[in-house]
C-alpha cells in the first residue's frame, strides 16, 4: 500500500507504537513476565483492540475486552501476588517497550467472589486510577499526555480497599486515531490477593463489555490543531471511603463538545496501523 506524503508523516511518531502490559510491580519490586499478570493467544500479543479496522476479530463489545484476547486460558496458571492495600504498585510493558501514543491511561479493580483464578471479569469493576494531560503546552500529540514515552502504569492501591482477591486491569487508550473512530485500546488483567485494607465501599461500578460506547466522546476525539480538554471514558476514580452511584462523570449528554472540527486531520485508514516491518 503506498501512503500520501502527509500521511506518512503524520504516522512517524505512531509506527512500531504498540505494546502490552506483562510484569506487576510491587512497591518497586519488579515480578516475572507473566508471572502474575494473564496472557493472550492473539497472534501478536501486543495488537491493540479497536471498533473500526479490528484485528484479530477482537471489539470492545466482546466478553474478551475484560483482561484482553483469550487471557481466561491462562487464568489457573497465572500466580496471584499478595499485595497489602495501600501499597504503590505499578504494570510494566513488555519487552521494554514506551507508551508512545497520545492517550490517557486508567487502571481497574473488579472482586473475584469465588478465587481470581476461577473469574472471568464478567462482575463490577471499578476505576482506581486515571492520568490524561500533564503538560498543556507541549505538543498534543506527544509529550503532553501524562503517559507519553513511560514504560508503566503506577498507581496505589486504595487503603480502604476490602481484603479479597481481585483482577487489576491496567488500560492505555491510544487517541491519534479517535477522530475517526478508530481508538485503540491495549490492558491486560493482573491477579491479586489484597491484604491489610479496609472497609471501604469501591465505586460507581461499570462493566466490560458495556462500559465504555463506541459513540462515547473520548472516543470520538481529536488530538489536532493544539489542546482541548479531554472526556475521561468510565466512572469517577474511587480513591478509598464510601462511593456514590451518582458520582461518575456525566460524558455522554454532549458528545459534540468534545469532539473536534480541525482544518487539519491525517488520513486515517488502514494506514494508521502500519507497523514497521509489515505492509
Amino acid at each position: 500500500m503506498k501512503l500520501s506524503v502527509i500521511t506518512a508523516v503524520a504516522l512517524v511518531p505512531f509506527v512500531s507504537a504498540h505494546y502490552f502490559f506483562d510484569k506487576l510491580i510491587v512497591n518497586g519490586k519488579e515480578t516475572a513476565s507473566f508471572q502474575y499478570v494473564r496472557s493472550n493467544t492473539r497472534p501478536n500479543k501486543y495488537n491493540p483492540t479497536k471498533w473500526n479496522n479490528v484485528r484479530d476479530n477482537m471489539t470492545p463489545d466482546m466478553s474478551d475486552f475484560r483482561c484482553n484476547k483469550g487471557a481466561f486460558t491462562f487464568a489457573g496458571k497465572t500466580g496471584v501476588a499478595e499485595i497489602k492495600a495501600g501499597s504503590k504498585v505499578a504494570l510494566k510493558l513488555a519487552v521494554n517497550a514506551h507508551i508512545q501514543h497520545p492517550g490517557p491511561s486508567l487502571v481497574y479493580m473488579s472482586k473475584a467472589p469465588n478465587g481470581v483464578k476461577n473469574y472471568q471479569g464478567d462482575g463490577d469493576w471499578f476505576k482506581i486510577f486515571e492520568d490524561s494531560v500533564c503538560n498543556k503546552n507541549a505538543d498534543f500529540t506527544r509529550e503532553a499526555w501524562c503517559s507519553y514515552n513511560k514504560d508503566r502504569v503506577e498507581f496505589t492501591i486504595p487503603a480502604d480497599t476490602p481484603d479479597g482477591e481481585y483482577l487489576i486491569r491496567p488500560e492505555h487508550i491510544g487517541v491519534h486515531g479517535a477522530h475517526a473512530g478508530q481508538a485503540e485500546f491495549y490492558y491486560s488483567c493482573a491477579q491479586v490477593k489484597i491484604v491489610g485494607g479496609g472497609k471501604g465501599k469501591p465505586g460507581p461500578m461499570i462493566k466490560f463489555p458495556g462500559g465504555y460506547k463506541k459513540t462515547d466522546p473520548s472516543f470520538n476525539f481529536s488530538i489536532y490543531n493544539g489542546y482541548k480538554p479531554y472526556p475521561m471514558p468510565g466512572p469517577k476514580v474511587w480513591n478509598g471511603g464510601a462511593s456514590s452511584a451518582s458520582s461518575g462523570r456525566d460524558h455522554r449528554s454532549h458528545p459534540r463538545d468534545f469532539i473536534a472540527e480541525p482544518e487539519y486531520t491525517p488520513e486515517v485508514a488502514d494506514e494508521v496501523e502500519v507497523e514497521a516491518g509489515e505492509e
